[in-house]
C-alpha cells in the first residue's frame, strides 16, 4: 500500500467486539489478565497507544516504534539509554529544548560535543573513542541547515556508534532516515503529525529491535513518559491526512521563500527547495519534499525583526510549528541568551491558508 492508504487503514486497531469502523478510545488504566492482547497496565502498553505506534513504525520503515508524552521525552529516552560516559556529536543549531535536555539535565553524565552536521570534515574531527551517538537534525530548527544522512552513517557504523535523526522537520512524507542509513528515527508529534497546534506527543522509530532499543522501551515503560489514550487517538486521526497537509505545506512554504528572496527589506532566506541553499543539492537527494518551514533574516537587527512580527495580521507570534494555521516567531529571543541563531531572524511555520493572503499580509509588515 502507498503512503495515503496505510495513514488511514493501518493505525485503525479494532479491538471492539461492535466492529466500529474508527477505532475507539480506550480509557481504562487496568485489563484483566489473560486478555487476547496481553495488555495489563496503560503505562505500558494501551490499544491507542499500539495502533499509534505501529502506525508511525509502518510509515517511517521501521520495525518498531515507541510512542512519548512530548518530543522531548523521546529525544530524552535516548541519552538514557547510553552508558554513562557517552560522547554524543549533535548539531550546533539543533532544537533548543533537546540541547538544554543534554546539557542540564545529562551535565556530567555524557559528553557533547556541537558542530555543523553538514561539515561532514568537522564531524570526523569531533569523534572520540567514547563516541557512541551521533544526532541529526535535518532539516535543522531554525537554520534548515541539510545533513547527509548516508555519510554520517557511514561514521557512525564506522564508530560503532548509534545515529538518530529527527525528522520531525521532513516527516516520513519527505524523507525516510531509516531507508538512509540512520538506526533511530525522532519525532516531535505535536508539530505535522498532530497537524493542529493542539496535542503534545513524541515518537522514535528504530530499524533494528536490538539491545539499545530494548533499553529505550524500559525507559519508556518504567519512566512513564507516555501519551494518554486520547492524545494517541487524537494523533492516529491526524495521521490520516499528513500526506495532503504537508505537501500544501511545502508548496506554500515554496511560494513564500521565492517570495522573500526577491524583498528589498529581506537579507537572507532559509529554504532547503531554493537552489541557491548550500544544501539544496543533498536535501534534493534524500528528500522527496522540502518541508513547511522557512526562516529569512530581516534587514537591520532585533528591534526591525520585531517590528515585522507587529504588524502582521494572518501569522501568529508564537513558538512551535506545524499547525494548519501560520506561526512566527524571533527565534532568538525563545532560545535565550547563550543562541548562536541570528537576532534578526524569522523563523515561519507556513500553514495552509491562501498564499495571496499570506503574501499580502507579508508584504504589508515588511513594508
Amino acid at each position: 500500500m502507498k503512503f495515503e492508504t496505510l495513514a488511514i487503514h493501518k493505525g485503525n486497531l479494532i479491538t471492539d467486539k461492535n466492529k466500529p469502523v474508527v477505532q475507539p478510545i480506550t480509557l481504562s488504566t487496568t485489563f484483566e489478565h489473560g486478555n487476547e492482547g496481553g495488555v495489563l497496565y496503560t503505562r505500558a502498553n494501551n490499544p491507542n497507544r499500539m495502533a499509534l505506534e505501529e502506525l508511525v513504525s509502518c510509515l517511517e520503515k521501521g520495525v518498531d516504534a515507541a510512542a512519548f508524552s512530548s518530543g522531548n521525552a523521546a529525544g530524552t529516552a535516548v541519552y538514557q539509554a547510553l552508558k554513562p560516559g557517552s560522547h554524543i556529536i549533535a548539531p550546533d543549531d539543533m532544537y533548543h529544548g533537546l540541547h538544554n535536555s543534554m546539557t542540564i539535565l545529562f551535565a556530567g553524565i555524557h559528553e557533547v560535543s556541537f558542530v555543523d552536521m553538514s561539515d561532514l570534515e568537522a564531524v570526523k574531527k569531533a569523534i572520540r573513542s567514547n563516541t557512541q551517538l551521533f544526532w541529526v537534525e535535518t532539516p535543522s530548527n531554525p537554520l534548515l541547515k541539510i545533513t547527509d544522512i548516508r555519510a554520517i552513517s557511514e561514521l557512525a557504523k564506522a564508530q560503532g556508534a548509534v545515529l538518530v535523526c529527527d525528522n520531525t522537520f521532513a516527516t516520513p512524507v519527505f524523507q525516510n532516515p531509516l531507508l538512509l542509513g540512520a538506526d533511530i528515527v525522532m519525532h516531535s508529534s505535536t508539530k505535522y503529525f498532530g497537524g493542529h497546534s493542539d496535542i503534545l506527543g513524541g515518537a522514535l522509530v528504530t530499524k533494528d529491535s536490538n539491545e539499545f532499543w530494548e533499553k529505550i522501551r524500559t525507559v519508556q515503560k518504567v519512566g512513564g513518559a507516555v501519551p494518554s489514550p486520547a492524545d494517541c487517538y487524537w494523533l492516529t486521526r491526524s495521521i490520516r491526512t499528513l500526506a495532503y497537509r504537508m505537501k500544501g505545506h511545502a508548496e506554500h512554504a515554496r511560494i513564500l521563500a521565492e517570495f522573500l528572496i526577491n524583498h528589498p527589506k529581506v537579507e537572507r532566506v532559509f529554504y532547503p527547495g531554493l537552489k541557491n541553499h548550500k544544501g539544496h543539492d543533498i536535501a534534493a537527494a534524500q528528500m522527496s519534499g522540502f518541508g513547511g518551514i522557512v526562516s529569512f533574516t530581516v534587514k537591520g537587527g532585533a528591534e526591525e525583526a520585531n517590528q515585522v512580527v507587529s504588524k502582521l495580521e494572518l501569522f501568529a507570534n508564537a513558538t512551535s510549528l506545524g499547525g494548519v494555521e501560520s506561526l512566527i516567531e524571533r527565534r532568538a529571543a525563545v532560545e535565550g541568551p547563550d543562541t548562536k541563531t541570528p537576532q534578526n531572524l524569522l523563523r515561519v511555520s507556513v500553514g495552509l491558508e491562501h498564499t495571496d493572503d499570506l503574501l499580502e499580509d507579508l508584504n504589508q509588515a515588511l513594508g
